[in-house]
């Protein structure tokens, strides 16, 4: 009957939006043709859960059905399975009202308005209701505006609300960012889009996938106003737009890129297509570029058609695809990018070929697929990113006043909320009355602290679980969840855990917490214990127990996998997966182990390899294939890596230095190793990874190592090598050394007058040269608060020890009082105890610094130099560097 129902449904909606009388949403009838191609294709794939049920409202207009219609055939499939299709039209209703209320909605195209302003997904974070909340806040604060001074303004709201912080990658939703009081940069832009989209104002996330000249990546925001984009950084308010401390690293840029939701036909550069989404190069906005085209050929020289040609920067010592294109009939494939140099890698039914490329320089590349699988070598790599060519936009010195007045208004509006949160004093008195050893107590107010605005939650599951009499199980699973885990999870979510617990006097509190687990991998989390506990019979679920392989070959049989259809891999929800029947990859994964557990059965996903694995009633850990017919376990082998030690790297770090890729139909995937606390510098190396050997599944892998110079150029090396079952393999890691003496590179006055800080008070100004002494020093003038200043110390106070074993004077200094009275130095934990803190009287030293060098920019922070008190300066960094603490030592070895 269902299948009847949804066979008739398909030609009713054709029906519906033809004949009707009424305003279309989708007035181009071509591409309304499109999206109901689309959309019927879309419910073919999902046929189980009633899943399209909002469409039998007879309440909707033909305008909303329209507009239901594009955001469900271009959603993802967790958006389908996991909000109530009212939550949708509840969004189409807010944003058709903005539309009509603010001054500027009549200038929004259609076009804009269905891609930039209807979708209420930004990246992949969880949804809420903030699209309301937003505009409740926003819309008198904005409507008597030019769109334009709209777009500040609503920037210096999400500055009341938000301020940067590094966390994990897991994307925090809006309002959890804003209960939170800060984000990293994926979730300020994440925040900041949806609060311009709240009030009617096209904007979009803009990310490079990694930078080129440095480690790591940015994400940042594009609005658009009276007929053209513009940029800012999240939560970070400039006087005019165009204008950001990003400015100068994008000009660097290799790619920057942007996910449109749905079919899109803009004038940019289309990347990829996808069932879900349209992905745009806006590269072009922000340094100059070039364009290479790409042919790929078999071994007699034939073009091949369709395949994969990834394009890669070097970051975190990996060669990371930032583009991927497949080729034409004539075996092309072209992107246009920043002008430096990528790795470019072609693969098509298990054969490869790669070589570098340099746009600017090389127009064409011929790659040839003349490698195979198991060929061991090795060869070298010079890889140069873009050279800085910042165009900033002018800034009268009132307009910095202004804005620095209220950001400073802001940040006491902001902090006036934090201090509503927990600290360590009040969670020790709040715990006093829980029956809690003082090693737990100690550890739970650690957690109410981190946990934010969300303390509140955290305290009412304790206060629960002591009714139970089992706050050591509450804690235990607590301590399970991430930080940020902390800050979002649900009371249902936590009660759950309590109603459904295991028999904890049989197997312990820890092994039951460990079954009980919330957290899978970076799924948002969901109430499903209790569904999945009546899911099936109870002979049914004794015998998965009984044999965990059953409960493998039941996912094989009924969860359909189409990974297309989730292109983004949003994890589906686990009760999603179970009503759709049809899921991606990892997704099924995540629901696997949520079965899993649920029924009783030790089960998790191996952060390393990815994989899922059981374990058995005898204890044998499995990794789950859900392709192969059975459950062997994979054959093993150990890889060894030889080192000599060069003067400035006695232990090289996992993704700062080298990492480890295992190859699968024609590309290699990285193996996801523990970063560890960048605070504290601890994490995988060498020494205890390599040195005596590790385990890894048998077969063929790819290690890179890297040394990153000051210029952001990097020497590499790249080694193919192949892992037998039970033998070891012995490789050699080699970190590469720049031929070149650290040379003087520009001169700086060390008699140069600054104001120490001395307590909490200014001393009598003094020079650079009193403070030092003879010899070598370095000196910093920091941007409080801003994220490359954030990078630069974490980066700084993660090698504290070695610049202590230095011994030589680092003096960091403020622009002013007011910023120096916003800094904190225990958010810096490790910082070296050789730093004098002081005050740039009048910016004296941060303009020599620019002058000497022949900086571009002299206002951009933070800057650091090492020079001596002969006036000579050997290194310069300035603005968004990471590894400055890595580069500061390597130069400081090489005097």
């Amino acid at each position: 009957m269902k299948t009847l129902i949804h066979l008739l449904l398909v030609p009713f909606f054709s029906v519906i939006l033809f004949s009707c009388s009424g305003s279309h949403f989708l007035k181009e009838e071509g591409y309304r043709n499109q999206v109901l191609q689309d959309f019927e294709q879309k419910q073919k794939a999902l046929p189980d859960g009633e899943l399209f049920s909002i469409f039998s409202d007879s309440t909707l207009t033909l305008s909303e059905r329209e507009a239901l219609m594009f955001l469900y055939a271009y959603m993802p499939i967790g958006d389908i399975t996991d909000y109530h299709g009212k939550y949708y039209l509840a969004n189409i209703r807010l944003s058709e009202q903005a539309r009509h209320e603010m001054p500027w909605g009549k200038t929004v195209t259609d076009e804009l308005f269905r891609h930039f302003v209807l979708p209420v997904r930004v990246n992949n974070e969880n949804l809420d209701e903030s699209r309301k909340v937003f505009y409740g806040e926003l819309k008198e604060r904005v409507k008597g505006l030019s769109m334009k001074d709209a777009i500040l303004e609503v920037n210096h709201w999400c500055h009341e609300k938000v301020v940067y912080r590094p966390s994990d990658a897991r994307t925090s939703s809006p309002l959890a960012s804003v209960q939170t009081a800060y984000g990293r940069c994926g979730e300020e832009s994440t925040f900041t889009v949806a609060a311009l989209r709240s009030v009617g104002i096209p904007a979009r996330q803009v990310y490079t996938p990694r930078w080129a000249h440095t480690d790591d990546n940015h994400a940042w925001v594009e609005a658009w106003a009276d007929g053209k984009w513009y940029f800012l950084g999240a939560c970070e308010p400039e006087p005019v737009l165009n204008l950001g401390w990003f400015n100068a690293p994008a000009s660097r840029g290799m790619l920057m890129h942007t996910k449109v939701f749905g079919r899109y036909n803009g004038p940019e550069e289309i990347m990829l297509e996808t069932p879900n989404y349209t992905e745009i190069n806006v590269i072009d906005n922000y340094a100059p570029t070039a364009k290479a085209v790409v042919t790929v050929t078999d071994t007699d020289g034939r073009p091949v058609s369709g395949a994969r040609v990834d394009f890669k920067v070097y970051n975190y010592a990996e060669f990371y695809t930032v583009a991927t294109k497949y080729t034409d009939a004539d075996g092309h494939a072209s992107l246009t990018a920043g002008r430096g140099d990528m790795l470019v890698w072609a693969s098509d039914k298990g054969a490869f070929g790669f070589s570098k490329l340099s746009f600017g320089k090389e127009d064409r590349l011929t790659l040839v697929l003349d490698k195979k699988e198991g060929e061991a070598s090795t060869f070298d790599l010079e890889i140069v990113p873009p050279i800085e060519g910042a165009n900033l936009p002018e800034v009268t010195p009132e307009q910095r006043k202004e804005n620095d007045c209220r950001l400073a208004l802001e940040d006491s509006i902001r902090n006036a909320y934090v201090s509503t949160m927990m600290t360590e004093e009040h969670a020790r008195d709040t715990l006093s009355r829980f029956n809690l050893s003082d090693t737990d107590r100690e550890t739970m107010a650690k957690m109410l602290v981190a946990s934010r605005g969300n303390y509140h939650t955290l305290l009412v599951f304790l206060e629960m679980a002591a009714g139970q009499k089992r706050e050591d199980y509450a804690l235990a699973l607590l301590r399970q969840l991430s930080a940020k885990d902390w800050r979002d999870v649900s009371i249902l979510n936590l009660i759950e855990c309590l109603m459904t617990a295991p028999d904890l006097e049989k197997m312990g509190v820890q092994a039951g917490a460990e079954i009980a687990n919330l957290r899978v991998e970076n799924e948002m989390l969901t109430p499903y214990r209790h569904y999945f506990l009546q899911a099936f019979p109870k002979k049914e679920a004794e015998a998965f127990v009984e044999e965990p392989s059953r409960l493998v070959e039941w996912c094989k049989k009924e969860i359909k996998i189409d990974n297309e259809l989730n292109s983004q891999r949003i994890p589906i929800s686990p009760i999603g997966v179970w009503r759709a029947r049809v899921a991606d990859e990892k997704s099924r994964d995540i629901f696997f182990v949520a079965m899993a557990r649920s029924l009783g059965i030790p089960a998790k996903i191996d952060k390393v390899t990815g994989k899922a694995q059981y374990v058995d009633k005898e204890g044998r850990t499995f990794d789950v294939d859900f392709v192969a017919n059975s459950q062997a376990q994979i054959p093993v082998g150990i890889l060894r890596a030889t080192y000599k030690p060069i003067s400035s790297l006695p232990d090289p770090k996992y993704y700062s230095h080298f990492t480890l890729s295992k190859f699968k139909d024609g590309v290699f995937q990285l193996l996801n190793y523990e970063e560890g606390d960048a605070d504290m510098g601890a994490g995988t190396t060498w020494t205890n990874l390599l040195k005596n050997g590790t385990s890894l599944d048998s077969g063929y892998y790819m290690l890179v190592t890297g040394t990153r110079m000051a210029s952001g150029a990097v020497l590499s090396k790249v080694t193919f090598f192949t892992i037998e079952p039970e033998k070891t393999t012995t490789v050699d890691l080699v970190m590469r050394e720049s031929e070149e003496q650290v040379q003087v590179i520009g001169n700086f006055n060390s008699e140069s007058l600054y104001t120490p800080i001395s307590g909490d008070s200014l001393s009598t100004a003094q020079s650079l040269l009193q403070t030092c002494g003879r010899g070598y020093f370095i000196v910093g003038v920091l941007g409080v608060g801003q994220e490359p200043t954030n990078h630069a110390l974490r980066d700084i106070a993660a090698l504290g020890s070695d610049f202590e074993k230095w011994g030589r004077k680092m003096v960091l200094l403020f622009p002013s009082e007011e910023q120096y009275n916003k800094f904190h130095a225990a958010e810096f934990q490790g910082l070296p105890s050789t730093i004098t803190y002081g005050i740039d009287m009048d910016n004296s030293v941060q303009k020599q610094i620019a002058k000497s060098m022949n900086l571009s920019n002299q206002n951009m922070l933070p800057m650091f130099i090492i020079a001596d008190t002969f006036n000579r300066v050997v290194f310069v960094s300035q603005g968004y560097t990471i590894g400055l603490g890595e580069q500061l030592m390597k130069t400081i070895h090489g005097l």
